[in-house]
């Protein structure tokens, strides 16, 4: 029986420099050991928010040269920590780059690695236009990994909107899904709580979504509101629009009571595509 377990959530406005950005996950990754946190969950691209690609070019590097991922698997190890690295831009063999979710288990090795699926590439009414297949080549795995929260979904960012991938984690039961995220501010408006407690739902399953905030060096701003959210639906942690490290406890009590009340995973049925 899994037991209530403390998590941490790692807010940040990630920049242009690696090292920076290393140190605050470090920084964060120790007070959550204090705190006595057994995991903490950072956003989408923590090590490099960079839309100049020429310029952040040299400092997407393979995952044994990667210095922001070296420094999230020695804190790991160091404080006997869970680590999910909402993700980092990873360069390929085929040089193409990946945007690259990694667990990290508390010795510091890789329990698990996701790489993006679905592209973001939009042009908003704001005027914000991104392509992100211009650089990176989207995964095509589904992942999940045991941790203390149980069964762990991996996915990055915009993969919410695609109800498929979590139709699969609800299939394979998931008692978490990890959504890290850098959403834009127009769409954090619109959908962000909106899409985050639909997943959570239809998952029955909690949902735990690190997030970008602020004005970053590279121009853009991001929306935050980092939640922890559970398989009801309910927003239990809310970090708004600040920087800063929150905490929760994800409690499979909850997950149980949940599923008893309203068993839409036993009762799914597949539909004929005929």
């Amino acid at each position: 029986m899994i037991s209530p377990t403390k998590i941490a959530v790692l807010q940040m406005t990630t920049g242009i420099d690696p090292a920076d950005n290393a140190a605050t996950i470090v920084a964060a990754a120790e007070r959550a050991a204090g705190e006595g946190a057994a995991m903490i969950f950072t956003p989408e691209m923590s090590g490099l928010l960079d839309r100049n690609r020429q310029r952040a070019a040299p400092n997407v590097v393979v995952e044994a040269t990667n210095p922001v991922l070296t420094a999230a698997r020695n804190a790991a190890a160091r404080h006997s920590l869970w680590i999910a690295l909402g993700s980092l831009a990873v360069a390929r063999e085929d040089g193409r780059w990946a945007n690259r979710s990694l667990l990290i288990g508390p010795d510091g090795g890789i329990a698990a690695r996701y790489d993006k699926i679905h592209m973001f590439d939009v042009d908003l009414a704001s005027g914000e236009s991104w392509r992100e297949s211009n650089a990176y080549a989207p995964g095509d795995a589904v992942v999940t990994a045991a941790t203390p929260l149980g069964a762990l979904g991996l996915t990055v960012c915009y993969d919410i909107r695609f109800p498929a991938l979590f139709e699969e984690l609800g299939r394979r039961r998931c008692d978490a899904i990890a959504i890290p995220a850098a959403f834009t501010v127009p769409t954090g408006e619109a959908h962000w709580h909106l899409l985050q407690r639909a997943r959570a739902v239809e998952a029955s399953a909690w949902v735990v979504a690190a997030a970008q905030t602020g004005r970053h060096a590279d121009g853009r701003e991001t929306y935050g509101h980092s939640l922890v959210v559970d398989p009801w639906g309910e927003v239990v942690l809310d970090l708004g629009g600040e920087p800063g490290v929150g905490f929760a406890t994800i409690d499979p009590a909850r997950t149980t009571e949940v599923r008893t009340q309203l068993p839409s995973l036993a009762n799914r049925r597949e539909i004929s595509r005929s």
